[in-house]
């Protein structure tokens, strides 16, 4: 049986309407934010003027010279006021020797003049942050709004184009399941844009018999023709109640994957944190995070990270909207810049191609029959600048192909000029297949070439790629 992905037609599922129209509100919810006021590096001269007012009025009433300053002199005198707040931008309380005497020239209550002078432009300088921060922060708002309504209307209309309808193939699939003891009460089945098959069956087993998912999996492969089995986490056995257990067409690949770390100075805390997750489409993700300077705090960045990253992936979310989503999280809102590195490598076990996606990260290894290939980015960590881009490469794998990844404190351990060549030969020169086997001999190497010193956190992450064997 051959099933066609639906062709781009006029939408007519409810639910996909629905979703359309919160996505238009998203979307002018966002343009609203945008449209606000604009963040703004310089003050107005209408703000000037209320600097200005308010100053001479606590220090030019009851002065003698009020009249001479205010309204003969008055241009002079606000030359000399716009002068004083240059000074203090560039000198700050400190004023120039020139400035200095200029004012107590001008000025016969000179010291505090620039005393409300520098507290009401401190003052309008704090408002001016505070205000460029939540125009940051509506910027940053938008910016997800803008990826959610996208989100939305991609998973409604991918979902409702996966769902077809078999009658024929439900009704043999009821029938093999009766005949192995296993009652069905509903079938839902589902093909993505790969025509790859995703069945949802509704079931329970008959006169207390204990059947494994696996033996339903079994079955809707013989229905099927296609190599189906019990998707991840997928209950073991089948209950006496109905549930709903999902099948899934089996990877082509599988993916093992082994760490060796270092903290710095052989400290037992390491700044660096890693991730190795089943994603949802059959994907296989690594992923190593870096955060800024070392010890607690830097674990601290890094691990947040790499628990957002978790858990947005692992619902479903798309690389990129995830980064952005959390580049926003650690962007807003903060005083100070605290960054952390993302470097991923994420394969599909069906094609067995990997996607590198980086941001900030050091150069990854990629060993090959060919030889070892370089992947690097030229982009900055998440936590930066608000529009983070990061970079992507995909590359096609084959059975036995290994990717390394990196901390910097691996890279700044060797020579200047020689650690991609260094590491090149180790990588390229091991016979060692099992990942495990490959970080903690890489990361050994290193220490030897840096006399077992680890002058930063270091760590070394290895996953490979192999063919899938199936018994008949």
């Amino acid at each position: 049986m051959e099933v066609k992905y639906r062709e781009e037609q006029v939408i007519t599922s409810p639910y996909v309407t629905q979703a359309d129209k919160m996505a238009v509100s998203l979307r002018h919810l966002a343009d609203r934010f945008l449209k606000m006021e604009p963040k703004k590096q310089c003050f107005t001269p209408e703000e000037m003027t209320e600097m200005y007012d308010r100053i001479t009025e606590k220090v030019c009433r009851g002065c003698s010279r009020k009249s001479e300053c205010l309204e003969r002199k008055k241009a002079e005198h606000w030359q000399l006021f716009y002068d004083l707040l240059c000074t203090i931008e560039g000198y700050g309380a400190e004023l120039n020797k020139e400035m200095k005497q200029h004012l107590q020239r001008e000025c016969i209550q000179a010291p505090r003049f620039l005393r409300e002078s520098l507290e009401t432009f401190q003052e309008a300088k704090r408002i001016l942050v505070w205000n460029n921060k939540m125009v940051q922060s509506r910027e940053g708002c938008a910016a997800q709004l803008d990826s959610f309504a996208d989100m939305l209307c991609y998973v409604t209309r991918d979902l409702d184009a996966s769902i077809f309808t078999d009658p024929p193939l439900a009704k043999k699939v009821a029938q093999h399941f009766k005949k192995a003891g296993i009652r069905m009460l509903s079938s839902v089945f589902f093909v993505d844009e790969h025509g790859r098959y995703e069945i949802h069956v509704t079931v329970k087993s008959e006169k207390g018999n204990c059947i494994p998912t696996r033996k339903a999996a079994e079955l809707l492969s013989v229905c099927t023709k296609r190599r189906m089995c019990p998707a991840q986490n997928e209950r073991q056995v089948l209950g006496q109640e109905y549930e709903t257990i999902v099948c899934v067409e089996g990877p082509g690949y599988y993916v093992l994957q082994g760490v060796a770390k270092m903290g710095k100075n052989g400290q037992k805390i390491s700044g660096d944190s890693f991730l190795m997750k089943t994603l949802p489409g059959g994907k296989e993700a690594a992923i190593l995070s870096d955060g800024m300077g070392s010890g607690e705090r830097a674990l601290q960045e890094s691990g947040m990270l790499i628990e957002m990253l978790e858990e947005l992936l692992g619902a479903g979310f798309p690389v990129e909207t995830a980064l952005s989503m959390i580049n926003t999280a650690l962007v807003m809102g903060r005083e100070e810049v605290r960054f952390s590195t993302v470097d991923m490598s994420i394969f599909d076990l069906y094609n067995g191609k990997c996607e590198f996606v980086k941001a900030g990260a050091a150069v990854t290894f990629l060993r090959t029959k060919d030889g070892v290939e370089h992947i690097r980015s030229e982009s900055l960590p998440l936590g930066v600048i608000q529009r983070q881009q990061s970079e992507k490469e995909t590359r096609q794998l084959e059975s036995g192909d290994v990717v390394v990844m990196v901390s910097d404190g691996i890279l700044d351990a060797l020579p200047a000029g020689e650690q991609e060549h260094l590491l090149d030969l180790m990588i390229g020169g091991s016979p060692l297949e099992n990942p495990e086997e490959l970080a903690n001999y890489i990361l050994d190497k290193v220490l030897e070439l840096a006399a077992g010193k680890a002058g930063d956190d270091m760590t070394v992450l290895v996953a490979g790629i192999w063919k899938m064997c199936y018994s008949r």
